[in-house]
């Protein structure tokens, strides 16, 4: 199925499961320990072995020798298979960095080998005899001293844009602002390691994995290995977390693999805590500039935003800029990115990669620049509102309320009692309100998907699409059920295994939508199906309560399934209407801090987000998402940071006790609220991506509630005590 025109009336709008609060189909697998995730997965016919990785020590040079004859000898250890052995390996697709293979270091902890053997401790133990000797070479790892040497990437990443005159007509601006921000490398920090098990039969292997996006991985795995990508099979039915950090093929599949067809046994491989951090990707560190230039009324007419990002050689951009593209109005304007070469661990997608970061700039910047105009920052934000591409006039967005969620926010929050700049004291906390807008780009990627109706009635959906805890099992079952007109207690969803139609996968905010949409073409697949076995118009036949309804007569689905029963497959691919449309989500959060005037700690009182993301598929998962994204942001705000060594090039602070992301003690309660809107323009579901939508902005809007409390503005993250201390009031 293709959508290429706007959708009108479909059996989603019945909204009889679609859109209801219902709870996590998954959920009790969870809570009762029966869900199995990547490491934990059993099969009794098969005796597993322990892979324990050893990681580089250097972060640039190479390999000159590795002495592996002591590990060989160790208690229990069954094969050691170091990077020397397998040579150099093809990078797949998707792979910024070398995973394995060759001599080559191009980041602290790159992976060097690993042992196998009958217990993790005893792997453990024997890698740490392995001896290795290395030539080392000078590296880059500090953004700083680089900014100057980054270079502009090709246009595939789309480094810079220009709309009308910016130099002039902010050198004519009668208010303006140059002001320049900072963010630090950042960690995905989820709960569950990169973890795999490999089991060869054969030339053919299986990997339990845990993994965002199965087919990348497949057809990556594949490319490294040097097998046809036939001869895998990849499962990942649970994820513990991922947050674009399992997006990407990561060491630990390979070493799995590797490992496993050595040693002759399934291999178990879980990365250490510093392994992940220092092995796999992060956020980028980012320094950005934005200039912004007003009439005296504080309409924008010149608004320029520059961001600096590292990366391994021939890395990514983290895209700062993208939302200072469409967010705000202004004849006049430039962005540019540029790319330093770091030899840093890889740099890639953190979630809402580029909007994120680059939200914790510009929105302090707007509220900086209406205080300087005079106007309440919510006021600034309404006046300076778009309703086409500010870039491209001739290009409307799809749907947008922006200022819906700024003004219901506002009502909602008591914005109408925000105290003047240092004026709200209670006790020794100073105390204070910020807002921030949130904006994430509605992006869509092709999505498959296969049903059947059995003859018990049961409807199964398979598809490969992943559950990284967002509730893609429950809203796919709610998509099912609604289509089909059945109860979801009459729907099995089946996910995360490389033998089921390939879906969009999760990230980017795109999972829900795109794996839902696949879901409703393969449904009306399997409408058709069941209308022309029963001899119906399908364009007649309404499924409800159970049964297949056309004039008269009414048959239950269980009966239309017959003995063998029914099946519908099919892709939901998309047309041109993200071209002639911008499609993008837009929110608002509201945040109340208080601040210690003696010691400068911060703490959160009070969090609200408004978010306007077409279609809620299921109002209690989505809560759930933007409530958690609400305390990454948090965290992003006041305490994370990834510590560089700029002398050898690594991340210090590498384990949740150095990096300190918050907990449940941190985070007050938390307000969401979803505007009731759809898009026609988005899908079939005329819904939208939420989950990217709840971060973008939160760490902006406390920096400007921790102004508005003390008068201290901050413009590097985090926002800890040292930046604040020097400004305070005196304490009475």
């Amino acid at each position: 199925m293709k959508f290429d025109k706007p959708a009108t009336t479909n059996p989603i709008d019945r909204l009889k499961v679609v859109g209801q609060p219902i709870h996590r189909i998954d959920g009790e697998l969870k809570t009762t320990g029966r869900a199995m995730y990547a490491y934990e997965w059993h099969d009794p016919n098969l005796k597993y072995a322990y892979g324990y990785p050893l990681g580089s020590a250097i972060a640039k040079g190479r390999i000159k020798s590795m002495d592996v004859s002591a590990a060989k000898k160790a208690a229990g250890v069954l094969s050691v298979v170091t990077t020397l052995d397998v040579g150099k390996l093809k990078k797949g697709e998707f792979n910024t960095a070398n995973l394995f293979g060759g001599d080559e270091i191009e980041h602290y902890h790159q992976a060097i080998a690993v042992v196998v053997a009958e217990t993790f401790e005893q792997a453990r133990a024997a890698a740490g005899l392995i001896k290795v000797e290395y030539a080392e070479k000078k590296g880059t790892f500090d953004l700083n001293a680089q900014k100057d040497a980054a270079k502009k990437p090709d246009d595939s990443q789309k480094p810079d844009t220009a709309v009308g005159d910016f130099a002039a007509a902010f050198s004519a601006a009668p208010v303006t602002i140059d002001q320049s921000y900072t963010t630090p490398d950042q960690s995905h920090a989820m709960m569950e390691p990169h973890a795999s098990i490999a089991a060869w039969n054969g030339d053919e292997v299986t990997v339990w994995t845990s993994s965002q996006m199965i087919d990348w991985w497949r057809s990556d795995l594949a490319t490294t290995l040097g097998v046809e990508k036939d001869k895998i099979h990849l499962m990942s039915p649970f994820i513990g977390g991922g947050f674009g950090g399992k997006l990407f093929l990561r060491v630990d599949a390979v070493l799995a693999a590797l490992g496993a067809k050595e040693a002759g046994r399934p291999v178990k491989v879980a990365l250490p805590r510093p392994f992940m951090i220092n092995n796999a990707t992060h956020r980028p560190a980012t320094i950005q500039r934005i200039r912004i230039g007003t009439e005296q009324d504080g309409k924008i007419t010149a608004i320029a935003h520059e961001s600096w990002s590292g990366d391994l050689p021939g890395g990514v951009l983290e895209t700062a800029v993208n939302q200072t593209r469409l967010l705000y109005a202004g004849a006049n304007r430039m962005t540019a990115m540029r790319l330093a070469t770091l030899n840093l661990p890889e740099g890639n997608a953190m979630r809402a990669p580029g909007e994120a970061p680059g939200l914790m700039a510009l929105e302090i910047a707007i509220d900086e620049i209406a205080e300087k105009v005079g106007l309440d920052p919510i006021e600034f934000r309404v006046l300076n509102d778009t309703q086409v591409d500010p870039e491209n006039h001739e290009r409307p967005f799809s749907h947008r309320d922006l200022i819906g969620c700024l003004k219901l926010g506002a009502e909602r929050f008591g914005w109408s009692n925000r105290p003047k700049v240092g004026s709200k004291r209670e006790g020794n906390w100073l105390i204070g309100m910020g807002v921030a807008a949130a904006f994430r780009d509605n992006l869509v990627l092709p999505s498959a998907a296969r049903v059947k109706l059995g003859k018990d009635g049961i409807v199964t959906v398979e598809t490969d699409m992943t559950d990284i805890g967002t509730g893609s099992y429950t809203i796919i079952a709610q998509t099912a059920a609604e289509m089909m007109g059945v109860g979801i207690d009459k729907v099995a969803v089946q996910l995360g295994d490389s033998r089921f139609p390939i879906s969009a996968g999760s990230g980017g905010q795109f999972g829900a939508n795109s794996s839902t949409s696949g879901v409703y073409a393969a449904c009306v697949k399997l409408r058709e199906a069941i209308a022309q076995k029963l001899g119906f118009n399908s364009e007649d036949a309404v499924f409800e309560d159970g049964s297949v309804k056309s004039g008269n007569r009414a048959v239950p689905l269980a009966e239309a399934a017959g003995a063998e029963g029914l099946v519908g497959e099919d892709k939901m691919e998309w047309g041109d209407l993200t071209k002639t449309h911008q499609q993008s989500t837009f929110g608002a959060h509201f945040v109340e801090v208080g601040v210690d005037a003696a010691t400068g700690e911060t703490r959160i009182r009070r969090m609200l987000a408004v978010c306007a993301a077409g279609r809620i598929l299921n109002p209690i998962t989505a809560r759930s998402q933007v409530i958690g994204a609400m305390t990454m942001g948090a965290g992003g705000a006041l305490s994370e940071e990834l510590a560089v060594d700029t002398k050898r090039g690594f991340f210090v602070n590498h384990d949740l006790a150095g990096y300190e992301v918050p907990v449940h003690a941190d985070i007050p309660h938390q307000d969401v609220i979803f505007l009731d809107e759809t898009d026609p323009m988005s899908s079939p579901m005329k819904a939208k991506g939420v989950g990217e939508l709840g971060l973008c902005g939160v760490s902006a809007a406390i920096a400007n509630a921790i102004y508005n409390a003390t008068g201290v503005r901050v413009r590097h993250y985090p926002m800890t005590l040292d930046k604040l201390l020097g400004g305070l009031p005196e304490v009475a």
